[in-house]
């Protein structure tokens, strides 16, 4: 859809036919669709899949879909698109004023979803603190470079190769390249609420985007250690 990269999209519907409409529209539109039937299972899978935006219906048959945007929005800035049946002027300032990026009343054509949905994750890649990244969508430091319209990382021009999670990490930490960004910020940026506070998954994450982006990993030029706080990138140019 935006780049070489699927893009995670999680729909949230209890409606069989709908979820089919949505999931064959994403597959189409090259993204890779996930679906989730009620509000707890769309919880869960936001933290355990982290999807780079969410689809959701607000009737589910569980909760109310606004608990799901006061819930993510008390820990993450993920896209949510709305798509509901209940089009009044109260219903959409709700949701937007809890925190949706877009809304869209049912019916809709596959069309302007799919501009919807670039639209909600281009204003997540861009509305950050770093002025470079806003206007560019990249974060430059030295011989390594960040693109977060693609997803990647590069060193001199060639892909490193990481994971979801480990892009997800430095990603983080470009946007507030010259800080130090704590553990617990890190654990709950990525897995949310319910992440352990376990530093040892980060040490090893870490250790591993080491060794595809560093020259000497033992001698860390782009990211470092704060020794029982944290990490820190270098500042991006």
């Amino acid at each position: 859809m935006m780049n070489s990269t699927p893009c995670k999209i999680l729909i949230v519907e209890d409606d069989p036919g709908i979820r089919m409409f949505l999931k064959t529209t994403l597959s189409t539109n090259g993204c890779e669709p996930l679906v989730a039937a009620t509000g707890r299972e769309a919880l869960e899978m936001i933290t355990s899949h982290c999807p780079d935006c969410v689809l959701l219906d607000l009737g589910l048959p569980d909760m109310d879909g606004t608990e799901i945007i006061k819930n993510v929005r008390a820990w993450s800035k993920i896209p949510i698109v709305v798509i509901s049946a209940r089009g009044s002027e109260e219903d959409k300032a709700r949701a937007l004023d809890l925190g949706a990026d877009d809304y869209l009343v049912k019916p809709f054509g596959a069309i302007e979803l799919m501009a919807r949905i670039r639209t909600a994750i281009r204003h997540t890649v861009t509305v950050v603190d770093n002025d470079g990244i806003a206007l560019n969508g990249l974060c430059r430091v030295g011989e390594l470079t960040i693109d977060y319209r693609k997803h990647r990382v590069f060193l001199s021009g060639r892909d490193t190769g990481l994971t979801p999670n480990e892009f997800r990490i430095v990603a983080l930490l470009g946007k507030h390249s010259g800080q130090v960004v704590t553990y617990k910020a890190i654990l709950r940026e990525l897995w949310g609420p319910y992440a352990t506070h376990d530093n040892k998954i980060l040490r090893v994450h870490m250790a591993n985007i080491r060794r595809k982006i560093e020259p000497n990993p033992d001698e860390p030029t782009f990211i470092f250690t704060e020794v029982g706080v944290g990490y820190r990138m270098a500042d991006c140019d």
